[in-house]
């Protein structure tokens, strides 16, 4: 019979040519193993495995039941080498999951927050791009719905202008994706890779789309830090709030605004909403509906169809 490390190992490998990342996973089995192999224990309990996954102190109750969540699925692979295995049931460490309610931006606090990106000051030359990064980078985020993070590995070749597309590579399960562009947008980005090339014409320049002032990719944190900047620049934030508006608010505005105008097109968003979900790229279209929440635009126009509904049965 293999060792518990070893069938960790063959578990990760299996679900990695599936398509899954499993890098938290990963890391929190092998902790597992290691765990398991202190305690002395021939092979899974439930009870080993509540104490090991509350084992961090002064966490959230959904980062012990992620990790309970860890153990459980490899328990299931586990069980059919080790029939003594028990997997841990559903339900023994419960959580509310709390997330951030979305903020939905108007038009205008959009045109605020571009036009004030587009004249950050600068200190030095080679910041001198830097305002044409970000105010491509939000407006890039705010019509199309990306994700921070596939915005800031979109690299110089994934964007075709021609054919005015976007491609996404490597998302969930190993798979690229493509995303239309508007006409007006092709045009911004076209004039920012202008830009780009006449900034760091003859210097060395990573290939990425959005670069820092060094010519690498932008960091995470560099671009919130200036997001928070401009937001506290035009009121979406106080001088001292260390909560508002988001980043991720953007794709909120983008899902809420294409289905407000599905409605007002007369078109029909439930049968159109699994077309939404695959073009944000969710696997599971209730991960969608979650976005459109707390929109009251979206209420209305819903309440709109239904009394129109109504008013044609009477």
């Amino acid at each position: 019979m293999n060792t518990l490390r070893q069938d960790i190992h063959e578990y990760l490998d299996m679900r990695r040519n599936f398509g899954f990342k499993l890098r938290e996973a990963g890391h929190a089995l092998l902790d597992f193993a290691e765990f398991m192999e202190q305690k002395h224990a021939p092979y899974i309990t439930q009870t080993l495995a509540l104490t090991w996954a509350q084992q961090p102190a002064n966490v959230q109750p959904a980062h012990w039941a992620q990790r309970l969540s860890y153990v459980r699925g490899f328990s299931r692979y586990r069980s059919a080498n080790d029939p003594r295995t028990q997997i841990p049931t559903q339900g023994l460490l419960p959580f509310q999951p709390k997330r951030a309610r979305p903020y939905l931006y108007s038009d205008d606090e959009i045109k605020d927050l571009l036009h004030a990106a587009v004249n950050m000051p600068h200190r030095f030359k080679n910041g001198a791009l830097l305002p044409w990064v970000y105010y491509c980078l939000f407006g890039l985020l705010c019509v199309s719905g990306m994700r921070l993070g596939v915005v800031r590995n979109l690299m110089l070749q994934d964007v075709d202008l021609e054919a005015a597309v976007l491609t996404i590579r490597n998302t969930k399960f190993g798979k690229d994706r493509l995303i239309p562009m508007h006409a007006s947008t092709c045009k911004v980005l076209a004039d920012y890779i202008g830009r780009r090339h006449r900034h760091w014409a003859d210097r060395s320049v990573s290939s990425y789309l959005f670069i820092s002032s060094l010519g690498n990719r932008l960091d995470g944190g560099q671009i919130h830090r200036a997001f928070y900047a401009l937001s506290r620049q035009i009121g979406l934030r106080g001088a001292t709030d260390s909560h508002g508006p988001r980043i991720h608010d953007f794709r909120h505005r983008f899902a809420t605004n294409t289905l407000v105008n599905w409605y007002r097109a007369g078109q029909d968003p439930e049968r159109l909403l699994p077309v939404l979900s695959a073009y944000l790229g969710h696997v599971h279209v209730a991960d969608t509906q979650w976005y459109l929440e707390n929109s009251p635009e979206l209420m209305r126009e819903a309440m709109h169809r239904l009394e129109q509904h109504w008013e044609e049965r009477t």
